[in-house]
């Protein structure tokens, strides 16, 4: 009996110790807001058109709306109808010239690009209800994590950065291999017919036609890049709602805690889980569209690599005449430029998806640790329901993001190179051998 009413004085001495410290993070921080944390990397969405809904710079989540008739959707909505005459033009180039892997990645490029754009615009729709179900949930259980939007900010300034130097370096590459192939034009006619070949190989050139497919081109590179990094921000966020939830499972480990915490922490994990499965519902099909689109590009690269080296071929390979700019070597320095960025991001977006799902079964090791005579009814809900569900982000519901997708993913590249490097060079020279345009560029 003794030693039972000290463990019940223990019980009693320890819950009001871990609710003053919640107390008291309340009273000198800030939560740590989802429309705070996302607004910088939103905002640069929104200057490419992607997710057009209003009031994204306020932290009041009832001013954010979606209007069919607002600019952003008449902006996003003409986007998508330049990036759908991009994908045409390329289909219609790959219809009159013979295939080959190279000659397909402009449409794979494009049409993914494209598509991207559609799923955005399709998620702004749900973007309201989204954000008003976060800020619910932030209510009932505010999450102090001061590095949460010092990370996303971060993180988009970074990926963006590098994102524009590979196309700076993309446009040195393809000025110097127009002024290889098109020495009589002028510099900006010879760099578009070179870049561009599947609008004017077909359609007459002019500068108006150029400015604007440089454009549509610029914008479809930044889709590409900003799909894994809104991928990123998207699990930054909500792995720290999980963690905020696992730090004081952490704390109570091993102690005598009452039925009543495990009620409560329970509850806010069930929340946590909720969320997470609200927020693939939206994003879900980004989600699909960025690794399918990081998976086809890492092969193109590796097989053009096995191929060609990291120079590549062209039409204009066998002229004498050299840029000097990079000293001739603008395609090397932004083909290995482009290929360590692309693999390094892709592995990111991985891995830090794949915290989400790893943060859901943190709190398992804890509930195991409960000490017999603390243990209750809540406690086995607790660790049935970590148990029983499988919880991560997702690409359309065909794969959940864990850390072992990683290997998956490797594995099938390596296959895709073993087996295409196999067939390229068992197969007649005359079927192989075709007109490369800048054959070592990913985005085309």
């Amino acid at each position: 009996m003794r030693r039972k009413h000290t463990r019940k004085n223990l019980s009693l001495w320890m819950t009001p110790d871990i609710n003053k410290v919640h107390v008291k993070e309340k009273s000198w921080k800030t939560p740590a807001t989802f429309q705070k944390s996302l607004k910088i990397t939103l905002i640069m969405g929104q200057i490419f058109s992607l997710l057009p809904v209003m009031g994204i710079c306020s932290n009041d989540p009832l001013k954010i709306r979606f209007v069919y008739t607002s600019w952003k959707c008449f902006y996003s909505f003409f986007s998508i109808l330049g990036q759908l005459y991009m994908t045409f033009m390329c289909i219609y180039k790959f219809s009159l010239f013979i295939t080959s892997m190279n000659n397909a990645a402009p449409l794979i490029f494009y049409g993914t690009s494209c598509l991207s754009m559609v799923l955005f615009y399709d998620a702004a729709r749900a973007w309201p209800s989204l954000v008003q179900h976060i800020a619910s949930t932030e209510q009932i259980d505010p999450n102090y994590d001061t590095k949460l939007t010092y990370k996303c900010n971060i993180t988009c300034i970074v990926v963006l950065t590098l994102a524009l130097i590979e196309h700076i370096l993309s446009l040195l590459s393809k000025f110097a291999a127009a002024a290889v192939c098109f020495p009589n034009a002028s510099v900006y006619e010879g760099f578009s017919r070179y870049a561009y070949p599947s609008i004017f190989q077909v359609l007459p050139y002019s500068t108006t036609l150029g400015v604007l497919t440089q454009f549509l081109h610029f914008q479809s590179t930044f889709i590409w890049n900003f799909s894994d990094l809104f991928v990123i921000c998207m699990s930054y966020y909500l792995t720290s709602r999980l963690q905020h939830i696992n730090e004081r499972l952490l704390e109570a480990q091993g102690k005598y805690l009452p039925e009543s915490f495990w009620k409560t922490t329970r509850e806010d994990y069930c929340r946590a889980i909720k969320l997470v499965r609200k927020v693939d519902d939206v994003i879900s099909g980004i989600v699909f569209i960025s690794f399918a689109n990081n998976l086809i590009f890492i092969c193109l690269q590796l097989f053009n690599t096995l191929e060609d080296g990291i120079k590549g071929t062209s039409e204009c390979s066998g002229r004498s005449k050299r840029s000097n700019l990079l000293g001739g070597h603008e395609s090397a320095v932004y083909f290995l430029f482009s290929l360590v960025f692309l693999i390094g991001r892709s592995v990111a977006v991985s891995l830090i998806a794949a915290q989400v799902n790893t943060a859901t079964e943190m709190p398992a090791p804890v509930l195991y640790d409960v000490p017999s005579p603390a243990y209750c009814v809540e406690v086995q809900r607790f660790i049935d329901q970590i148990n029983g569900e499988n919880v991560a982000l997702s690409g359309l519901k065909f794969f959940n993001v864990t850390r072992s997708l990683l290997l998956s993913v490797a594995g099938t590249i390596v296959t895709y190179e073993l087996v295409m490097f196999q067939f390229n060079t068992s197969a007649p020279n005359t079927n192989t051998t075709v007109i490369h345009n800048n054959m070592t560029t990913v985005a085309p």
